[in-house]
């Protein structure tokens, strides 16, 4: 089992907008990024185990998204027919498409799935959206594997359980499989485990002193918010509230 420190060292992701974002470092090097996306001539030719909500710390449904607009968690009621909210003027517009979700990317790291949300609800046909993300895909631009593990980080310092990793992996646009996956590899290299016992050991910190029920009702209650297993609640309970 590794600590939540030795998950992070070991899969470290640039900072947003720095120079390990991937768009940011396609155009710092000279790639027109939108040249590659057409073949141009600078560039080649919710989850049924998330259960019931978590901490409202760690995910709020009305906190605005990674470049502030509340939108983007949210897809347009009219987004099924490849029709959003009026801001573009052609639907089928690729290069306009290209443009805006480049801009997206600049702007926040996002999965595929919260993109393509995003660019439905401007207006952009389907077809025209799916096609722009599959490029983006080719391109290594949109990852949706790396976008998934940067959360996962996320998670582990937020002391997070799987389940409660799993919600916030879903609500940002991770497919449910690829969610699963990338929770499970963590799982099994005792991250959540960690998460576990760092929450238990701030919770027996600040309630030293009272009476044992009152701290074990308070783990359990951070623990359960923060998506946590009742059986290892349990052990960490055992150890460190006794």
């Amino acid at each position: 089992m590794i600590s939540a420190e030795e998950f992070l060292r070991r899969h470290p992701v640039a900072p947003e907008g720095s120079a390990g974002h991937p768009v940011r470092s396609a155009r710092e090097n000279g790639i027109r990024v939108d040249d590659a996306l057409t073949g141009g001539a600078h560039g080649p030719s919710f989850c049924a185990d998330t259960g019931n909500a978590i901490d409202g710390n760690a995910i709020d449904e009305n906190a605005p998204d990674d470049d502030g607009d509340s939108r983007a968690a949210r897809p347009s009621r009219f987004s099924r027919w490849g029709k959003g909210n009026g801001e573009v003027e052609d639907p089928s517009d690729a290069d306009a498409c290209r443009e805006a979700a480049l801009r997206l990317l600049d702007a926040a790291a996002r999965s595929s799935g919260m993109l393509r949300g995003r660019l439905l609800d401007k207006g952009y046909a389907a077809g025209v959206v799916d096609e722009v993300i599959g490029r983006l895909t080719e391109l290594h631009l949109l990852d949706d594997r790396d976008y998934a593990e940067s959360v996962v980080r996320y998670c582990a310092g937020r002391m997070m359980g799987r389940r409660g990793t799993v919600m916030e992996l879903t609500r940002k646009g991770v497919d449910c499989a690829l969610a699963t996956s990338v929770a499970d590899e963590a799982e099994s290299e005792g991250v959540f485990e960690e998460a576990a016992w760092e929450l238990g050991r701030q919770v027996a910190r600040r309630t030293r002193g009272l009476e044992r029920q009152v701290r074990q009702r308070r783990l359990w209650s951070a623990g359960g918010r923060k998506g946590h297993d009742p059986e290892t609640l349990r052990r960490v309970a055992h150890e460190l509230l006794d």
